[in-house]
């Protein structure tokens, strides 16, 4: 049995760059409902901080939803 060594570290490289940037923007999302909530004004800093966190929150609900499908079919 011989183990294509470059291909398994093509794999690993992939998937630490996956997890970590969806750890990355899952972190944002926590960063930015953070902020909404510690904004005193109602004006657009609250809601541009709102926007990005769903924004980021979404970006990983689409990647998990990729990730599944791959698997999938």
């Amino acid at each position: 049995m011989k183990i294509d060594w470059a291909a398994l570290g093509s794999v690993f490289g992939v998937s630490l760059s996956a997890t970590v940037a969806l750890v990355a923007l899952f972190t944002l999302g926590m960063v930015g409902l953070s902020k909404h909530e510690a904004a005193t004004d109602a004006g657009g800093a609250a809601n541009l901080a709102r926007t990005g966190a769903y924004a980021c929150f979404a970006l990983c609900a689409a990647a998990v939803a990729y990730g599944i499908y791959l698997i999938v079919v």
